[in-house]
């Protein structure tokens, strides 16, 4: 028994260990992703104005809809298929990749063909042509991405992220030292998609098409009920970014995308955290370590809160210097927008951590429920308030789209699950993230940069100050000795 226990004792540290290092190379990853996107889109918006950045978001928002409508959850799929000691994975992962190849084609077919039925204007259909070069891509990345989560190797996923944003900035800097205007920067979008594809294929060492009829079936089992739901998912999530040029002008339109791209970056982080933790989540749950599970569980919904929380609260209170930071002096305007957009923030920090999770304890048709009523209530009412309210009225829709489902997704886990996170850490966080936030409203004629930098020191100075994350459970996780060899033993 003894021995037993140490051994757990072992694996235990081994996987913190290794969570730890996951963690820390994806949020320093994604820092540095992060910041090249948002220095690729500075100069694209700068260069375009408010008016192209418009059409330019129209086709990315409609590709995005087509991409989302035909997702069918293949990363979550592949990140829990790969846990589970049903198959061998090589296989597996070529198999998966095979069928992902042919839905990325026919899901971009559809889409290059569907956007001649729409009232846009020949600008935006033929950028949507270009565009969707780009999506194939970024589709096939959803397999190694769940693959690179399930072997704990987010370095690979980083590296190609950054290689791929690196040619974004460099090609939109080309492009503006060169005079060039609308389609041949949505070209370079194209190229810098295809180019951190292939670095991330090559590194996984040459995934190849190939289709098993078992290995088929199982996946397809596995995927129905995740398919349903993310074809839901589609409507809520992306039917605002779809309606809304139907009703409001290129400029609006413009406004509105840019406000969302922040938010889209603040979403990221959510799906970071999750894609870490899904793997430990149905490892535990598979194997009825409920122990484990309830400590996975609890640390999943402190981490997103710790990490999001004072994001959402910097970006309320600075909403209109972060835009004007980021896209230009002409984008200030969508200052209010991001404001009021970001509250969406957890609701998608919920839906992230408990629709996965829901995933992890195999309750994906439950969770499908919630995204169908989700995507029934928020495209009718889509249809009503953005032709009144144009752009306002698809904020006030996404806030209520993203909370509902958040809430519905902790309830299914909660009642399946029998377990209800503690609070204590959320209630800190909440103090934490408000004092930084009204120091940071009161202190906005300052730099924004210095005002950023300063919003870190003070929360993390907080975090400390409270105990959130304590100095030595920090040193425990970094520092701490183990047996690098050791592996997890089923």
């Amino acid at each position: 028994m003894f021995i037993r226990d140490s051994h757990r004792l072992i694996i235990s540290m081994s996987l913190v260990r290794s969570i730890a290092k996951n963690t820390l190379i994806q949020i320093a990853g994604k820092g540095v992703s992060t910041l090249l996107g948002l220095l690729a889109v500075s100069i694209l918006t700068r260069a375009m104005g408010a008016e192209k950045f418009g059409w330019y978001s129209t086709a990315i928002g409609f590709l995005q809809f087509v991409a989302v409508l035909t997702d069918f959850g293949f990363t979550v799929v592949t990140a829990k298929m790969l846990s589970e000691p049903n198959f061998d994975k090589r296989k597996l992962l070529n198999n998966l990749f095979t069928w992902r190849l042919i839905t990325a084609l026919a899901s971009q077919s559809l889409a290059v063909g569907a956007i001649w039925l729409f009232p846009y204007s020949s600008t935006i259909k033929i950028a949507t042509l270009i565009l969707a070069l780009s999506y194939i891509p970024n589709i096939l990345n959803q397999v190694f991405t769940g693959y690179y989560q399930t072997k704990l190797r987010v370095d690979i996923q980083m590296a190609g992220e950054v290689l791929g944003r690196m040619a974004l900035v460099v090609g939109f800097w080309l492009a503006v030292k060169g005079n060039l205007d609308f389609f041949p920067m949505m070209w370079v979008v194209a190229i810098a998609a295809w180019i951190y594809t292939i670095y991330i294929w090559r590194k996984s060492g040459g995934v190849a098409p190939r289709i098993d009829k078992e290995e088929t079936k199982a996946i397809f089992q596995k995927m129905w009920p995740v398919a349903i739901g993310v074809i839901f998912n589609a409507f809520y999530l992306q039917g605002d970014r779809l309606i809304l040029p139907l009703y409001a002008n290129a400029v609006e339109v413009g406004l509105y995308s840019a406000a969302y791209r922040v938010l889209d970056i603040l979403s990221q982080v959510a799906f970071m955290t999750m894609g870490i933790m899904l793997p430990l989540l149905t490892f535990s749950w598979s194997r009825g370590l409920y122990d484990e599970f309830k400590k996975h569980y609890q640390l999943s919904f402190d981490l997103m809160l710790i990490v999001l929380a004072p994001m959402v609260v910097g970006v309320i209170a600075l909403a209109a210097p972060i835009m004007g930071l980021i896209f230009g002096s002409e984008f200030t305007a969508g200052g209010p927008i991001l404001a009021l957009l970001s509250v969406a923030v957890f609701g998608i920090c919920f839906g992230s951590t408990f629709s996965q999770m829901a995933l992890a304890i195999n309750k994906q048709k439950q969770a499908t429920l919630i995204f169908g009523a989700d995507a029934v209530l928020s495209v009718i009412a889509y249809f009503i308030f953005i032709p009144r309210f144009g752009m306002l009225g698809a904020a006030y829709v996404t806030i209520f789209s993203e909370l509902f489902a958040g809430l519905g997704f902790f309830l299914l886990c909660a009642y399946h699950t029998r377990l209800w996170p503690k609070i204590t850490t959320a209630l800190k966080v909440a103090l934490a993230s408000s004092i930084m936030g009204i120091l940071l409203y009161y202190l906005q004629a300052i730099n924004i940069v210095i005002l950023i930098l300063l919003g870190v020191l003070i929360y993390a100075s907080l975090v400390i100050l409270f105990r959130i994350v304590s100095i030595q459970t920090l040193k425990e996780v970094l520092y701490a000795k183990t047996d690098q060899n050791t592996k997890v033993v089923v």
